[in-house]
C-alpha cells in the first residue's frame, strides 16, 4: 500500500501555517523556529540593527543569493530534519517521555536521545535502550 506524508510546518510563534525554518545562533547555541513570513521578516528586522553593527565570523550566508544569511534552504535538509524529529518523537514515547506530535521537542528530551545514541551508535534509534546485566 502506498502512503504520502505531508509535513506542514506551523509557526512557533502564533500557530498559524509557517512558511520557513530559521536558523540563528546566539552565545553559541544553535536554535531553529519555524515562521510564517510575517513572523520572519519581524525576526530579521528586530535584529538588523545588531547584525549590521556586527563582526561577521569566518562562515558562509546559507543563502548569499539573496541576501538573506538566516533562511534554510528548503528540500532535503528540511526533509532531514523533519524525519530526525521523528525518530526523536518516536524513540521519545517509547522511552515513556511526553512529547508532541507537532512543534518544538524539548532540550531535554534532545538531550536524552542524543546521549541514547552516543551510547549505543548501531541500535535501533526506535527502540527502548536494552537493560545491561553486570557481569559477576
Amino acid at each position: 500500500m502506498a502512503q504520502r506524508t505531508r509535513v506542514e510546518l506551523i509557526d512557533d510563534i502564533d500557530g498559524r501555517r509557517a512558511d520557513e525554518t530559521v536558523d540563528f545562533i546566539l552565545d553559541g547555541v544553535s536554535y531553529e523556529i519555524d515562521l510564517s513570513k510575517e513572523n520572519a521578516e519581524t525576526l530579521r528586522e528586530e535584529l538588523r540593527a545588531y547584525i549590521e553593527n556586527a563582526r561577521r565570523q569566518a562562515g558562509r550566508k546559507l543563502r548569499a543569493t539573496t541576501g538573506k544569511a538566516f533562511r534554510r534552504t528548503p528540500g532535503a535538509q528540511l526533509a532531514a530534519a523533519r524525519e530526525r524529529n521523528q525518530r526523536i518523537r518516536t524513540w521519545a514515547k517509547a522511552n515513556d517521555f511526553y512529547v508532541s506530535d507537532i512543534g518544538r521537542i524539548p532540550d531535554r528530551i534532545l538531550a536524552a536521545f542524543e546521549k541514547h545514541e552516543a551510547e549505543e551508535p548501531g541500535a535501533d534509534k526506535s527502540s527502548k535502550p536494552r537493560s545491561r546485566k553486570r557481569a559477576g
